[in-house]
């Protein structure tokens, strides 16, 4: 039987990537559909990707599929006529990442949720099949510059802070199953005005176009492909670019440009910057945005304590480090977090 798990430390991993010669192609796509067994489609799925060399973070769930992933260019044909032979998952819409240097990811993880999206709702009456209509590139930019049109961006601050679309809401929550009824709440007496909802690659933005619809709300839409489709077909199009910054990414880029600007600033001096780092301290590595300057000022740390931490032997920065669990911090969700680090 074919090995279902990695095996191989994560540094040889990053090693062999860097060592690669053949190019590849980042790519995302998601899809609601129902899946009976996520286990068994889990383990098949792993084994077929695994054969072509994916790498990439894949969730599976009853109510369907989220991933993003980097495949050889090679074999990207056989990726794709291989998620055609799926059920559910024929003509699946594939987005192609901006900025693609093929090293986004280094090993392949699949893995079983409850939810590809964690949304917090247990009304046994939402219905995740009635869901706001689709608008593409040309619709949006028609639709946003309507004075009546209210856009809604459906991630997380950290995302907001570096790039969003012109005259776009930020629903300012810590997670998306707190964003849901927020949004809902904020735009309480919007409800027969046109709404339209994005997100990084469409499947956050449709989930809550679904659940602004089951709270009564009558003329919604969500960007067909997110973010990354419309930069896309802007491009493809020559269409006006209405979205500010950069396109932050769950991957080893954090984010991609779209637009010229620069709308965020450095967490630490307050310079203009959209570059987002993880603190070098491995006790902590909080997510900031840190320019230059800053990083060579504190090698890379979010702060002095840190500073001083990365900066002690290595037999008491492991003791420091025993015990706590920071992996989630590599996209760390705290605004309050986030907000103490500042210093402008």
């Amino acid at each position: 039987m074919a090995l279902l798990h990695n095996r191989v430390d994560q540094k040889i991993l990053k090693q062999l990537l860097n060592e690669e010669k053949i190019a590849r192609t980042t790519i995302s796509f998601y899809k609601y559909f129902p899946i009976n067994d996520p286990k068994l489609f889990r383990d098949e799925l792993y084994a077929q990707l695994k054969e072509l060399n994916v790498f990439g973070r894949i969730y599976i769930a009853h109510e369907g599929i989220n991933a993003q992933v980097s495949v050889p260019e090679p074999n990207f044909g056989l990726m794709k006529n291989y998620l055609n032979t799926i059920p559910g998952l024929e003509n699946l819409r594939l987005n192609i990442a901006l900025e693609n240097d093929g090293k986004s990811f280094w090993v392949l993880k699949v893995k079983v949720r409850s939810k590809i999206v964690a949304d917090g709702i247990n009304d046994p009456a939402f219905d995740l099949s009635k869901k706001g209509d689709y608008v593409d590139a040309f619709t949006f930019n028609e639709l946003a510059a309507q004075p009546e049109t209210v856009i809604v961006d459906m991630r997380n601050h950290y995302e907001y802070e570096v790039g969003h679309f012109e005259n776009a809401i930020e629903i300012p929550s810590e997670t998306f199953r707190e964003q849901l009824p927020m949004a809902a709440q904020m735009l309480a007496d919007k409800k027969d005005k046109n709404i339209i909802m994005y997100c990084t690659g469409g499947i956050r933005c449709e989930k809550a176009s679904a659940y602004m619809l089951h709270q009564g709300f009558k003329n919604v839409h969500h960007l067909e492909g997110g973010i990354i489709q419309y930069a896309n077909k802007i491009k493809e199009a020559g269409l006006p670019n209405k979205f500010l910054g950069k396109n932050f990414v769950f991957d080893g880029r954090l984010g991609e440009k779209i637009g010229e600007e620069i709308i965020s600033h450095c967490h630490q001096c307050g310079a203009l910057c959209d570059l987002h780092v993880n603190c070098a301290n491995e006790a902590c590595h909080l997510l900031f945005i840190q320019c230059e300057n800053c990083r060579q000022q504190y090698d890379g740390c979010c702060s002095d304590a840190c500073f001083q931490t990365y900066h002690l032997p290595e037999a008491e920065r492991k003791e420091k480090r025993k015990g706590l669990k920071n992996g989630i911090m590599v996209f760390n969700k705290s605004r309050k977090r986030m907000e103490a680090l500042k210093k402008f």
